[in-house]
């Protein structure tokens, strides 16, 4: 039976110094249960119940200053008080024997002047404005503040406020950081062509356009070493108005640059996925820049079980990570190797604030104390 062989999903990996017993990852998933951005106990639990021996969860989006906030009561690194709030997160992770990394972004244009430190604009590569948006909730709109273009003189700044997040991370606990350069941010901001019409040296062409994500990854590196460093990109998705007119030549471009500061690994979202819809298949592929890259690679994107061994089998991926399906199902590498039905998750308590509903109250396969 297909059950009985192993699956390679739950075979062993080393992750640079990290010895993972599974190939399963826990995605980045903003949960927006963090009051004030600062986390907050509950979430003790939720990443304790994801957690596994030897198995690799990615904290949610986590913000690198007060000018990162796109969403309400997402956590944010940039205070005390919250690298505080953190550490017996982390340690709950650890005590389980996970290996737990923290991603950091900043929002950029995906904001709104209520969100923003003195009612301030939003910042971005571009003083372009995003149209109202559906919520991934699907129940209401999303209004967006008219941002404000970077100055030149400003953008040292925002690299530094990723580095010393790096460092904050790090005094937190964690195992190392994933740079949010995905999904319409302000990384991608800078990424994209149809997003940055800008005409300085962050501007125009391919090389300029990744400059100001390529100067993040250097501090960050820099400052807690490169073998602690992850980045998840989406040349491919189109969210939050983010788009490129040749993602492969992006994607391939960004990977090799990667190369020269040898960090830990590149984590892509696949261009099929639809992010608050359903799955749409497409012709292209993450193969050429997992080629090209010389790091681990994760991949990510509408992933189940069947294929996410595929994608291991056939060395389209060393880690497949997993969002919806291991936000519901607490015990997900337990289930994929029994074979066993999954919690169908419920998209409505995504994004509330109640810290147990659609939170930690997902049922395991069987009491077995973390429940």
């Amino acid at each position: 039976m297909e059950d009985t062989t192993i699956q390679p999903l739950l075979t062993p990996y080393k992750l640079g110094k990290f010895n993972l017993s599974h190939r399963i990852v826990l995605a980045p998933l903003t949960r927006q249960r963090s009051y004030n951005n600062v986390p907050q106990p509950h979430a003790i639990l939720y990443y304790s119940q994801r957690a596994s021996k030897g198995g690799l969860l990615l904290a949610e989006a986590t913000g690198v200053s007060d000018t990162a906030q796109g969403y309400p009561d997402a956590p944010g690194i940039w205070t005390k008080e919250q690298v505080e709030a953190w550490k017996p997160i982390v340690d709950a992770v650890h005590a389980k024997g996970g290996i737990f990394f923290c991603q950091i972004w900043h929002v950029g244009r995906v904001s709104n002047t209520g969100l923003q430190p003195n009612g301030q604009a939003p910042i971005s590569s571009t003083d372009k404005a995003l149209t109202p948006q559906l919520r991934a909730s699907e129940v209401d709109i999303a209004d967006f503040s008219p941002p404000r273009r970077l100055r030149t003189d400003e953008i040292p700044q925002i690299v530094n406020d990723f580095r010393i997040a790096a460092r904050n991370v790090m005094e937190a606990g964690f195992d190392g950081v994933e740079i949010h350069g995905a999904h319409g941010y302000l990384i991608e901001q800078f990424l994209k062509d149809q997003v940055n019409d800008r005409t300085d040296q962050y501007g125009g062409s391919l090389e300029n356009r990744c400059r100001f994500a390529l100067e993040i990854v250097e501090a960050v590196a820099k400052e807690i070493g490169a073998d602690k460093v992850g980045i998840r990109l989406s040349p491919y998705t189109e969210f939050m108005e983010s788009v490129d007119s040749d993602p492969q030549a992006l994607g391939l471009y960004m990977v090799e640059a990667l190369n020269k500061y040898g960090i830990l690994y590149c984590h892509m979202v696949e261009p099929r996925i639809k992010i608050g819809m359903e799955v749409c298949e497409s012709p292209q592929s993450l193969v050429p820049m997992r080629k090209a890259f010389n790091g681990s690679f994760i991949a990510a994107g509408g992933y189940g079980r069947d294929d996410g061994n595929d994608a291991v089998a056939e060395n389209r991926a060393d880690l497949v990570a997993y969002g919806r399906l291991f936000l519901a199902n607490p015990d997900l590498p337990r289930r994929f190797e029994l074979g066993a039905p999954l919690n169908k998750y419920d998209r409505s308590s995504f994004y509330t604030s109640d810290p147990v509903i659609g939170y930690t109250d997902y049922p395991f396969l069987e009491d077995n104390g973390n429940a």
